[in-house]
């Protein structure tokens, strides 16, 4: 289980630009990204309420989602679909709330919740809001565009840095959107 990609970006847009390494910060974030802060940050919950903790400060994606969307057609790569964190070997999509996630020498992530995909999939490129939405053998909705989680202990993240899993005290708690 490692890091195969990290992306931020300054300024509320889409897609992020990689980076060979990030300073996460205790309680708020990424360094130099939009969605660092204690508060929420993502507009539509800044406009519903601007006093809302921050559970979205950090964005983790599988790269085999990338993998899957790139052999369904779609052109994405590493930092598109908005990600801080593409990671490899890791479920991350059926990870309990709360599991601990820990990335190279310092940095541990506590997962919030999944990312629930948005229309901008779709402005970016025709039918991706679809391609990571599927239905279970109940016909539940499976969100399966990454998860969120805020940090617990900062420090410097570099691509290739391993991960490691914590899970949270039984009974778990399954992941709904954040």
């Amino acid at each position: 289980m490692k890091v195969v990609s990290l992306s931020k970006d300054s300024e509320h847009r889409f897609s992020k630009e990689t980076c060979d390494s990030l300073t996460f910060l205790k309680g708020l974030g990424i360094e130099g990204d939009a969605h660092c802060g204690d508060t929420v940050k993502h507009r539509s919950r800044v406009k519903a309420d601007p006093s809302q903790p921050n559970l979205r400060q950090v964005h983790l994606v599988h790269s085999e989602l990338i993998s899957e969307l790139q052999e369904s057609g779609f052109t994405v790569e590493a930092g598109t679909i908005g990600e801080n964190v593409l990671t490899e070997g890791v479920e991350l999509l059926s990870l309990p709330r709360n599991t601990l996630i820990m990335i190279g020498a310092k940095v541990v992530l506590r997962v919030t919740g999944l990312r629930n995909p948005c229309a901008q999939l779709d402005n970016y490129q025709r039918g991706l809001t679809k391609a990571v939405l599927a239905r279970d053998e109940a016909g539940n909705l499976v969100r399966k565009a990454g998860i969120m989680a805020v940090v617990e202990e900062g420090g410097i993240v570099n691509v290739g840095d391993s991960i490691s899993l914590q899970m949270p005290p039984k009974p778990y708690k399954a992941l709904e959107r954040v």
